[in-house]
């Protein structure tokens, strides 16, 4: 029997984890540590939204925020040339 070591982000915690294992369970720590990353830059960015954007609601900004901070290269990107923000994926 062959014993494997897996990664998780403690901000998603086990239980979500283990429910989306797909997306929240990792081989290399590498790769969890880059979800973690991701995790933090979302909660930033929906404290900045809430606070800079009149009557968003919790869960929108949250939304929003995951949203940016799982493309972050892309918006790194688009202050550069802004249409990639709308270049399909494959394209840009």
């Amino acid at each position: 029997m062959a014993v494997q070591t897996l990664y998780y982000s403690e901000k998603d915690g086990l239980d979500v984890a283990l429910k989306n294992p797909d997306t929240m369970i990792f081989s290399s720590k590498a790769d969890a540590d880059a979800r973690d990353r991701i995790l933090e830059l979302s909660e930033e960015i929906s404290v900045f939204l809430q606070a800079k954007v009149a009557k968003i609601d919790e869960e929108t900004a949250e939304a929003c925020a995951m949203a940016i901070a799982e493309h972050a290269e892309l918006f790194k990107k688009a202050f550069k040339k802004p249409s990639l923000l709308n270049t399909p994926e494959d394209q840009a």
